[in-house]
This record gives C-alpha cells, sequence and structure tokens, in this order.
C-alpha cells in the first residue's frame, strides 16, 4: 500500500473525532492540511522533504482517509471548518505542538483558514494552496466558476442525492476527477487505487458531502461574523496557473484583504492539485516560506 515515507502513523483524538495521523521529522512543526477528494498521501512528494527540516503532522481531516466520520447534524456543524480545525488544535496539542506554521490544499486550506483565525495565538504562518477564502468565492460566483467548479453545486444538494450518484461509480468519480488534472501523470494508479479505496466507503461519501454544505451554509456565517478581523500573520498563497482560481480572482489581492502581515505567493506550472502535478515548484516556494 502506497504511504509516505518515512512517517510514523498515529490514531490521535481530536475533538469529537479520532484522527489518523503521520508524523516525521523534527524542528518546527508544520502541519499540513489535504484537499478533496483525497487523503495525506497527496503530500506524500512534499512531506519527506519536509521533515528534513520540521516536524510534519499530515494528518486525514475528519470524514475522509482514515479518520472518523461523525454523524452530522441538520445545520453541518459537525462539518464546519470551525470543528475541523479544533481537530486540528487538538492533534497539535496532544503532540507537544503548541505553536506551529499551516499548509493547506483545497479544503484543508479552508480548514487551515479557519485554524489560523479561531487559535490565533497558535498559528505562526499560513500557505494556502489553490484557493481564496470560501467567502469571496461563493460572492463572486459566476457561470464560469459555476462550470468550473460544478461540485461544489452539486456536493451541497440535499442528502441523500449527490451520496447516491457517487456511490453508484465512486471508482469512475474519482478517476474523472483526478484524470482532469493538467498532469494526470501525477497521479499513478496505485495512487487513485488507495483514494477510491477510501471513497468506496459510504460514511466518507457523506462524510465530505456534509463538508461541502457546510462550506455553503455554517462556514458562511463564521465567515461573515469575523471577516473583518483580520489575521497578523504572513500568509502564503499559492495557485495553479493552469487552474481556475488564478484565472478567477486577483488572488493576492484578495488575501491582503484577510491579515495585516505580508502576503506572498505565486502560480506554479500545474494545474489545481500542486504537491502532486508540481512537487518541486511547491517545495521551492514552500521551504523559504516556511523558513523565514
Amino acid at each position: 500500500m502506497v504511504g509516505l515515507q518515512g512517517f510514523e502513523s498515529r490514531r490521535i483524538a481530536g475533538d469529537g473525532a479520532e484522527i489518523d495521523v503521520a508524523v516525521a521529522g523534527s524542528g518546527p512543526a508544520v502541519l499540513l492540511l489535504h484537499g478533496y477528494p483525497e487523503t495525506k498521501l497527496m503530500w506524500r512528494h512534499v512531506a519527506p522533504k519536509l521533515a528534513e527540516r520540521f516536524t510534519v503532522v499530515a494528518p486525514d481531516l475528519r470524514g475522509y482517509g482514515a479518520s472518523d466520520k461523525p454523524a452530522s447534524t441538520a445545520d453541518h456543524a459537525p462539518y464546519a471548518k470551525r470543528a475541523m480545525a479544533a481537530d486540528m488544535a487538538a492533534v497539535m496539542t496532544a503532540l507537544g505542538q503548541n505553536r506551529f506554521a499551516v499548509v493547506g490544499h483545497d479544503r484543508g486550506a479552508r480548514v487551515a483558514h479557519r485554524l489560523a483565525r479561531d487559535y490565533r495565538e497558535r498559528v505562526t504562518k499560513l500557505s494556502v494552496l489553490d484557493i481564496c477564502p470560501t467567502l469571496d468565492m461563493f460572492e463572486r460566483t459566476d457561470m464560469a466558476f459555476a462550470t468550473a467548479y460544478y461540485h461544489w453545486f452539486f456536493l451541497i444538494q440535499p442528502f441523500d442525492y449527490p451520496e447516491r450518484m457517487i456511490g453508484a461509480d465512486p471508482g469512475y468519480y474519482l478517476n474523472r476527477k483526478m484524470r482532469l488534472a493538467a498532469n494526470a501523470d501525477a497521479f499513478p494508479d496505485d495512487v487513485v487505487a488507495e483514494y477510491v479505496r477510501h471513497f468506496s466507503n459510504p460514511e466518507t461519501v457523506h462524510a465530505t458531502c456534509e463538508d461541502y454544505r457546510a462550506a455553503a451554509s455554517i462556514d458562511l456565517e463564521h465567515d461573515r461574523a469575523d471577516r473583518d478581523r483580520k489575521l497578523s500573520i504572513p500568509i502564503q498563497a499559492l495557485w495553479g496557473a493552469k487552474g481556475v482560481v488564478g484565472g478567477s480572482y486577483d488572488v493576492l489581492a484578495i488575501w491582503r484583504e484577510y491579515t495585516t502581515g505580508t502576503v506572498s505567493g505565486a502560480a506554479l506550472p500545474c494545474g489545481h492539485f500542486l504537491p502532486e502535478e508540481a512537487p518541486a515548484d511547491t517545495l521551492a516556494h514552500l521551504l523559504p516560506f516556511l523558513q523565514e
């Protein structure tokens, strides 16, 4: 089975969910948060290199991979980014890491943003990969965005419509999503098979739909409530030059609205899946940012 080379696997209690975590390295702590529809395996090219200089913690988010998939509620609160961020804060506490940097891709970047907002005294810097803040992306939605990010609006449909559609053939769904990357070679068969293995669990399909339902409801309430409470930490924003985010938004300008700290970043020569499509370029930007 493919995995993160050189990492120790652990099960750690989060804030209402047990989290499957991979840990390696020593030095300042860096928390890596994966995106949809993946697991911590997405960091397989990046995490071992970071572990040469940092204590690297790579969990599966609640609802994903080998982590718990708690029952949801009518308001989707168990899958709010606030709940998912609380898991990560608990994991880092259990590992003795009071202060740490966070790097997140896709959904993990949304959890990372909420983690930085809710645990301001603990997150030292934030790197977000191929996203703008959720609130901005919903508020600026147009036909081009809705077409490219159709899954945002598909997955938020009421239970159990998307669950049944995906569950009918999760292998087809996952393979199509991965093969549509700008660099399809970034997803070898054994890696896709591992993602499909987890997505063949109906609980995973439901939990990940709840992640998106929360993003379109309770997460927006939380984001609006503290939109004007700027962070004070450095933010790095990286995006794929062949993806949607950079072509649809002024990424750096938007992130500058969220912090009084510095905002830096660049487009990388890839599509949406930066750490898998362009791991060397991703590392070339992450390392100096994390070491500053």
